[in-house]
């Protein structure tokens, strides 16, 4: 067996403010009907006025290491009895600012001392991203132990009158630790698919705020500085590039679909969630689903999705699982492990 990267501690965190369907249809030409048939989304959480990235981070941060510490005094084979780390990768679209990344202020508020501490942009394929990044500094050799966090706010860069994109995003985190183990043991990731392709970089956007509309010396041009999308063919190429990378993957680690127990795919849409089922040739209840909760919360989701499925036992010790993402960039990535036996510290 080799070197690997094996997931030990995992955790989540949500802001205090929950806003219904029926919230969002008294203040927009919206229902909770129209939104749960497009999206599959009843409820999601945003941050208070003042709350950032960070704030979410950090929380999400400090659960993912009372799991791993939890995992540790239980299980006396594990690599090493402490928590702390020795490297922070944050995945995140929405940092607290431009400059400094936000990682590092991070790091220093969990107490993790002068750790290497750095940003991952990738939208909402950043968790897969991250997780790559850290597996593969651990393999290497690089740290011993890295927390990995995805962390967004996008409430904070949507237009405030689309009803489409306030619709479906949230504002959350989600966290594992990793340890250095070896490749045969429940927990390990056993390799990643990442692909990207900036023809479709305007496909999903802030146009404003970037050094390419700053030199120009013009104000941006109005609702530049807000998210957009261009919902159909980002469906489209969700689909496709999650399956596909997905598939990659399993032929990579000697997988079939048929072996799997659970996707835990990128929540961005119920619909697109069943349909990366389909292509596989997956049951519904192989896929796992959370956005009916918190909508879709960027490079948070997949992790939250984890300590939610974690948490209510949909996913169990021995499950063969992949995670796949699509943001963008356009960016995509898929992960693969079995599942270890740990104890999620929940959002809740």
């Amino acid at each position: 067996m080799s070197r690997a990267a094996v997931v030990c501690g995992l955790g989540g965190a949500l802001p205090a403010t929950a806003v219904t369907n029926e919230e969002l249809a008294a203040q927009l030409d919206t229902s909770d009907q129209w939104i749960r048939t497009r999206t599959g989304i009843g409820l999601r959480y945003v941050v208070a006025p003042g709350e950032s990235t960070s704030d979410l981070a950090v929380a999400a941060g400090e659960r993912a290491l009372e799991s791993a510490r939890r995992k540790a005094d239980s299980d006396s084979d594990a690599a090493g009895t402490e928590a702390e780390v020795d490297l922070v990768v944050l995945a995140t679209s929405t940092p607290d600012r431009p400059c400094p990344g936000t990682a590092p202020g991070v790091a220093h508020r969990l107490g993790l001392g002068t750790v290497p501490a750095f940003d991952v942009a990738a939208v909402c394929t950043g968790f897969v991203y991250a997780l790559a990044t850290a597996a593969s500094m651990i393999t290497a050799g690089v740290a011993e132990r890295a927390l990995v966090i995805g962390a967004d706010t996008f409430s904070t860069i949507l237009d405030p009158v689309d009803r489409t994109t306030r619709a479906i995003f949230g504002d959350g985190a989600g966290a594992v630790v990793l340890r250095a183990g070896e490749s045969g043991e429940p927990g390990a990731l056993l390799g990643f698919d990442l692909g990207s392709d900036g023809g479709g970089a305007d496909l999903i956007t802030v146009r404003a705020g970037g050094s390419r509309q700053r030199s120009t010396g013009e104000p941006p041009a109005e609702g530049d500085q807000f998210f957009a999308m261009e919902g159909r063919p980002v469906f489209t190429q969700a689909v496709i590039n999650m399956s596909e990378s997905s598939q990659r993957l399993l032929d990579r680690v000697g997988w079939t679909p048929g072996d799997l127990d659970k996707v835990v795919a990128h929540q961005a849409n119920v619909r697109i969630l069943h349909a990366v089922g389909e292509q596989l040739g997956l049951e519904d209840k192989q896929i796992v689903v959370n956005l009916d909760r918190v909508g879709n919360t960027v490079a948070a989701s997949i992790p939250l999705a984890l300590s939610d499925a974690a948490a209510e036992g949909d996913l169990v010790p021995g499950h063969r699982v992949v995670l796949t993402g699509f943001g963008g960039g356009l960016t995509w990535g898929s992960a693969a492990l079995v599942w270890p036996d740990i104890e999620p510290v929940t959002r809740s």
